[in-house]
């Protein structure tokens, strides 16, 4: 099991976390309560100039982590999934404009669709954006994402699965984001994240806490200590497989949001440092 963190230099905070702030006020609060890093997702890009907005990151002490996100390839249609392969292109630009090396992608299903279809199409869309990635140099995180969401949101719901797409693409922009919460109740999970950090596809790693009971399938997630995921004997085997980048606190939380952020921000790093 990893130690406690002693500081701050590797903690990164998604927009999302704190959903009700503007990105600039983002910026300037994560700064001021010592946080490095910033994942962005895109919807708080919406009406920025998306170059200026990086640079002011920069500015702040902010290193840019990622961009979230992409994906959502598959689609009934080819219409549909050639809109996604359209979207996932605009993604890129963006992070590339944004100064973002990573993308991360949650990669989509079909309800009703079978879920080996569905994972061929998204095969074939990350496969589709791969030139335009590579000339960006912009990377790709393929995040599974917990079975409750293999309906609509997800065909790639366990770590194995995540590695066998990387191993189908073999192409060194292509690796996993590790997210804690839906991923810490698979048994193969040490074995995978070792097979994972053996390719050298550990591209991010994400951490909140498991609710319990769980009031809302998406937006309820704890801050970490709040449940029942091992976040620190996880963090020793991501770490132990090579990766050593930051602990992205990512937290979907209509209870979290609804309070004051400022407080809330504090006890994030309160948290990072105690139970993370």
């Amino acid at each position: 099991m990893s130690q406690p963190l002693s500081n701050t230099s590797k903690l990164c905070v998604h927009t999302i976390t704190t959903k009700p702030w503007p990105i600039e006020t983002a910026i300037d609060r994560f700064a001021a309560h010592g946080v490095k890093g910033m994942t962005v997702w895109r919807d708080a890009l919406n009406g920025r100039d998306i170059a200026a907005t990086g640079q002011r990151m920069r500015d702040a002490g902010l290193s840019v982590v990622s961009l979230c996100r992409g994906g959502f390839f598959p689609a009934a249609t080819v219409a549909g999934r050639q809109a996604a392969i359209d979207d996932n292109r605009r993604a890129i630009d963006e992070a590339a404009a944004l100064g973002a090396p990573l993308i991360v992608l949650v990669c989509g299903a079909v309800p009703g669709q079978p879920l080996d279809v569905s994972r061929a199409q998204i095969r074939e869309g990350i496969e589709a954006v791969l030139p335009q990635a590579a000339a960006a140099g912009v990377r790709l995180a393929v995040e599974p994402l917990h079975p409750m969401y293999a309906d609509s949101r997800s065909a790639i719901n366990t770590m194995q699965q995540a590695n066998d797409i990387c191993d189908a693409i073999n192409s060194p922009l292509v690796g996993v984001a590790v997210d804690v919460y839906h991923l810490w109740w698979d048994p193969q999970l040490q074995a995978e994240i070792e097979r994972c950090g053996e390719a050298g596809r550990i591209f991010a790693f994400h951490i909140c806490d498991w609710r319990t009971p769980t009031e809302d399938l998406l937006n309820d997630r704890g801050l970490m200590g709040e449940g029942c995921i091992p976040i620190r004997q996880i963090r020793g085997w991501v770490e132990g497989a090579g990766f050593d980048g930051f602990n992205e606190v990512e937290i979907f939380s209509n209870r979290l949001w609804a309070g004051d952020q400022e407080a809330f921000l504090g006890r994030i790093v309160e948290a990072y440092l105690q139970k993370s």
